[in-house]
C-alpha cells in the first residue's frame, strides 16, 4: 500500500493494539488486555534458547516479565505509529525516557548541545548525574552559531520544540541539517506534539520523546516516557541501555495509555481549539504583553508552526504586566484552574513561572513582567474566560 493510499492516523489509532481473536472461539474483546507478568515460561529449553536467538536478532521476544509482555509490545506499536518510528522503548516517566536517551548516547567524556527551553529537570539531570559522568552540556539559543559550538566530542544535539514554559518553535529540519553534517545524533522532546501534531523524525531528527504522563495517557492517571527512533544503530544502544538498567513500566499503565490514546485525535484537537478562544480573550487585556502560542498568529514562531505542525494543544503562556505579588493573586484567584505542574490531562492548569525558571531562557525577554504558564483543558472556554476575567480583576 503507498502513502497515499495507508490509513490515517485517527483511524490506526482506533484499530492499533486491539486484542486478537481466540482461534477456538473466534471471538475478542475490543480492548487488549492488561496482562502482568514478571516470570516467562518455556515449554521447553529449545523454545527458549528460539525465543533468546529472536532477542539476540533484534525481535521483541520476552524472556522476562520486566520488558513487559503484549500490552507493553501494543503500545510500543502505537508510539511507532504516532512517531513515524521502527523502534519503541518504554520507561517510568518522561524524566526516564530523557534520562535513557543521556546514558544511551553519551559516555564519560563526551559532550552535548542542549536547547536551553528543554524541559527543567534536564538541568538537574546535568547536574546531579551527567557531570558526575564526566559528560559535558553546553546550553544554547535558537539565535546562536551552533558551528562555534561544536567540539572533537560532540556526540549529541538535544532539544525541545517547541520549547518548555515559553512554546518556542525551533527550525528542526535545520537543526537535522547540522546534526548530519558533524555526524551527530539529534534528538528531540516531544511532549509537547506526542506523535499526533508534530513528528520530530520525520523533520530529520534521530530519537524523538514523549513523556505519555500527558496528551497519550490524557486523564491524569499514569506517569509513562517513551523513546523513539527509526534508526538502527540508535535502536541497539537504546536497546541496550534500557535492558541493562532495569527500566520497567507497569502493564495497568501501558493498558492506561493504550485506553487513552483512542480518544487523542479528539481532545487534542478540542484543547487546540480551547486555546484560541482564550488567546483571543487574553489578547484584548491590557494587563497581557504577550501570548506564547506558536498556533496564535502574533507568535514569532507562528510561520515554523504553520510549516511543521498539523495542529496545535492546549498549551500556552502569558506574560502579565503585573507585580510578582499582583500576579500571584491572579494565580490564587482562579477557580477552574488547578495549581500544578502537569498538563495534557482533561482539566485545566495555571503554573505561577519563577524568575529562576525564566533566567534559563534566552528567549524570554519580558524582564520583570510576571509568567502565568496555562493548559488550557475540556471545560467549555466560556466559563474558563469568565474565571481568567474574574482573576485579573482580583489582582488589579
Amino acid at each position: 500500500m503507498d502513502k497515499s493510499q495507508a490509513p490515517h492516523i485517527d483511524t490506526l489509532l482506533q484499530h492499533t493494539a486491539t486484542a486478537p481473536f481466540n482461534p477456538q472461539t473466534g471471538s475478542a474483546p475490543v480492548n487488549l488486555p492488561s496482562m502482568r507478568a514478571s516470570t516467562v515460561r518455556f515449554q521447553s529449553l529449545d523454545a527458549l534458547e528460539a525465543t533468546q536467538r529472536r532477542k539476540a536478532g533484534g525481535e521483541r521476544a520476552a524472556t522476562y516479565g520486566r520488558m513487559g509482555m503484549d500490552t507493553h509490545a501494543a503500545l510500543e506499536q502505537v508510539f511507532c505509529e504516532l512517531e513515524g518510528g521502527t523502534h519503541a522503548y518504554l520507561a517510568s516517566s518522561g524524566m526516564a525516557g530523557i534520562t535513557m536517551v543521556m546514558t544511551s548516547l553519551l559516555s564519560a567524556g563526551d559532550h552535548a548541545l542542549v536547547a536551553d527551553c528543554v524541559y527543567g529537570p534536564v538541568y538537574e539531570l546535568d547536574a546531579a548525574l551527567l557531570k558526575r559522568m564526566n559528560i559535558e552540556l553546553t546550553y544554547f539559543s535558537a539565535g546562536d552559531d551552533l558551528e562555534t559550538l561544536v567540539r572533537p566530542n560532540t556526540r549529541l544535539v538535544y532539544v525541545e520544540s517547541p520549547g518548555s514554559l515559553l512554546f518556542q518553535m525551533l527550525d528542526l529540519p535545520a537543526l537535522a541539517a547540522f546534526a548530519r553534517r558533524h555526524d551527530l545524533v539529534l534528538a528531540c522532546d516531544n511532549t509537547w506534539g506526542s506523535g499526533y501534531v508534530y513528528q520530530p523524525l520525520q523533520l530529520g531528527a534521530h530519537v524523538s520523546v514523549v513523556a505519555g504522563t500527558k496528551y497519550v495517557g490524557g486523564h491524569s492517571d499514569l506517569m509513562l516516557g517513551a523513546v523513539i527512533t527509526n534508526d538502527a544503530d540508535v535502536a541497539k544502544r537504546l536497546n541496550r541501555t534500557q535492558y541493562a538498567m532495569g527500566y520497567s513500566v507497569s502493564a495497568d499503565d501501558a493498558w492506561l495509555a493504550l485506553r487513552g490514546v483512542r480518544t487523542l485525535p479528539i481532545r487534542m484537537a478540542q484543547h487546540a481549539r480551547n486555546a484560541l478562544q482564550v488567546c483571543e480573550f487574553l489578547a484584548t487585556r491590557p494587563e497581557v504583553a504577550r501570548i506564547y502560542h506558536p498556533a496564535w498568529p502574533a507568535d514569532p514562531g507562528h510561520a515554523l508552526w504553520q510549516r511543521d505542525c498539523t495542529g496545535s494543544n492546549g498549551m500556552l503562556a502569558v506574560e502579565l504586566r503585573l507585580s510578582p505579588e499582583a500576579s500571584r493573586r491572579f494565580v490564587d484567584a482562579l477557580r477552574l484552574f488547578g495549581i500544578g505542574f502537569s498538563w495534557g490531562g482533561f482539566e485545566s492548569l495555571v503554573q505561577w513561572v519563577t524568575r529562576g525558571e525564566l533566567a534559563r531562557h534566552r528567549y524570554w525577554t519580558g524582564g520583570d513582567h510576571a509568567l502565568v504558564r496555562l493548559h488550557i483543558g475540556l471545560e467549555n472556554p466560556r466559563d474558563l474566560i469568565a474565571d481568567l476575567a474574574q482573576a485579573l480583576q482580583a489582582a488589579a
